[in-house]
């Protein structure tokens, strides 16, 4: 709920309004009370901001608005019921929502209340000259009601979306880590299994690529097969005759 200037509105933005009120009511509106209506309007909204929207929390003042609406609302569309031309500030909701929020109660009497006592019971008793007041104080917070409306829809559909993309990020990543970990206990079963079927070969391997050492076969006949070299039978070595003349 932002606050506007109240700098003096712009000649032709009178005209245009006037022309805008007139095609609606079928009566001419002077300038002097298109101006003097413009300048009630901001007078509302600066009731509102800053008025009960700064020193209340946004919860707080946004209901003090609603109460503040019902009240005109009620009075505007029965403005000859009793039951609607006053309100006592005793009341819970009005205590709460008017008397304890501060600023509302200043805007139900810009609007036309004004206290009283009525059998020694505290009143807010509406005064029907104010019409004008009533009627242009419910159209401000109408309007301001339903641009805070307006924004608290954007902020939730805002949050919702942000939770919706934080709640898809965390299922992407959870979906990988799972992958990932299946992806691992596939590999380590297939590592295990290719660590069995080597297990389950190698014996067979060793056993036939692996030979004993053997004596060489009996009936092989080496060098020099059937002499005996022994140092008890002397060698005879033929010498030749001796020399004669």
């Amino acid at each position: 709920m932002s606050s506007e200037t109240s700098s003096p509105p712009d000649p032709e933005f009178l005209a245009a309004a006037a022309q805008r009120r007139n095609a609606t009511t079928g009566q001419a509106i002077p300038t002097a009370e298109l101006l003097r209506q413009h300048e009630q309007r901001q007078k509302f909204r600066r009731l509102i901001n800053p008025g009960i929207s700064r020193p209340n929390s946004q919860e707080a003042a946004i209901a003090s608005l609603k109460i503040l609406s019902k009240i005109s609302e009620n009075l505007i569309r029965e403005p000859d019921n009793p039951k609607f031309r006053q309100f006592k500030p005793t009341n819970d909701t009005i205590r709460r929502h008017l008397i304890e929020t501060k600023g509302a109660l200043e805007y139900a009497i810009e609007m036309g209340f004004r206290p009283e006592v009525k059998e020694f019971q505290p009143l807010y008793v509406w005064n029907e000259r104010k019409s004008e007041e009533l009627r242009l104080g419910a159209q401000i917070l109408q309007e301001t009601i339903e641009l805070a409306e307006q924004k608290s829809a954007r902020s939730q559909k805002n949050a919702a979306e942000a939770k919706a993309v934080t709640e898809a990020a965390t299922r992407t990543a959870l979906l990988a880590f799972m992958d990932d970990r299946k992806t691992k206990m596939l590999r380590d079963q297939r590592d295990r299994q290719n660590r069995e079927v080597r297990a389950h070969h190698s014996p067979s391997v060793d056993r036939e690529g692996t030979t004993s050492p053997s004596s060489p076969p009996s009936n092989t006949e080496m060098p020099g097969s059937g002499h005996v070299l022994s140092s008890l039978d002397p060698v005879v070595v033929d010498e030749p005759p001796p020399y004669r003349d």
